[in-house]
């Protein structure tokens, strides 16, 4: 059985992101199919349930494409065949969602090692570990948008349930992965250091924030202390970097909550 230990590299094994994947697409469905497609999703307002789990249903095949053609892929094509193949009806919607998901699984499972395909975020791993880790956090965020439709409300992360290894890993591709790609918006005129320190797992990060492009080291100077400090569980961090939870303590920056939910804007590519 797959284990949440790190390999050399630090992230978790591709098995480990399956099983991560398997469950949170699960999970998101049942979540939605409790809410009722016509119910809005808190953490995504302007989407319906519906719209929510077609996103993820078109995000899986495009993930899958990548992974089945490499460098081959055309993502905008991708895209367009996974929205063409979206059904009309509502009553459909589940099954082309767990279609979309086995594709996608199966995508990850058979593509090799050396695979050579698109990584968009900042030092990305090796592209099949790139891809599973990135469509096991994609489907585990939005599972908490389905679980916020369900509750009416953003869940704290006792309602979650995201082992903490794995949400200490899902910090690590936001933070070092998503936020120093050029594009970010994370960005102030007055210079500041965050550190994130989550109580329960072995690992910090140090962010650098700028009117420039956001900079991330792992792991703290303690000759240099932060300006402002982001504490909580790991789960608790994943979700408030996700812009899904506030179950945090921040120190030492006023305005760093404001600042975060106004710029930690995302888009797939």
């Amino acid at each position: 059985m797959p284990t949440d230990r790190a390999g050399t590299d630090g992230l978790l094994p591709v098995e480990r992101y399956l099983e991560v994947l398997a469950l949170a697409a699960d999970e998101l469905l049942a979540h939605a199919g409790a809410a009722g497609h016509d119910a809005r999703v808190p953490t995504c307002p302007e989407w319906t349930v519906a719209d929510l789990v077609a996103h993820q249903g078109v995000v899986h095949r495009w993930a899958a494409g990548h992974l089945e053609l490499g460098d081959r892929a055309d993502g905008a094509a991708l895209e367009r065949d996974a929205e063409a193949s979206r059904p009309a009806g509502r009553a459909e919607l589940e099954d082309w969602f767990r279609s979309g998901a086995r594709q996608l699984a199966a995508a990850v499972e058979r593509a090799p090692d050396d695979l050579s395909a698109l990584r968009f975020l900042a030092e990305p791993p090796p592209a099949r570990l790139f891809w599973a880790r990135r469509q096991a956090h994609e489907t585990s965020v939005h599972r908490v948008d389905a679980l916020a439709a369900r509750l009416g409300r953003a869940p704290v992360a006792a309602e979650v349930g995201v082992p903490a290894s794995v949400a200490a890993d899902g910090i690590d591709e936001l933070l070092c992965g998503f936020l120093p790609r050029p594009r970010s918006r994370v960005r102030t005129a007055d210079p500041l250091t965050v550190a994130v320190l989550p109580d329960d797992v072995d690992a910090a990060w140090t962010v650098r924030l700028s009117d420039a492009t956001p900079a991330t080291v792992r792991g703290v100077d303690e000759s240099e202390p932060a300006d402002a400090t982001v504490r909580g569980t790991a789960a608790e961090l994943y979700l408030w970097l996700w812009n899904r939870g506030d179950g945090v303590r921040v120190s030492g920056a006023a305005g760093l909550q404001d600042l975060w939910r106004a710029g930690m804007q995302v888009s797939w590519t």
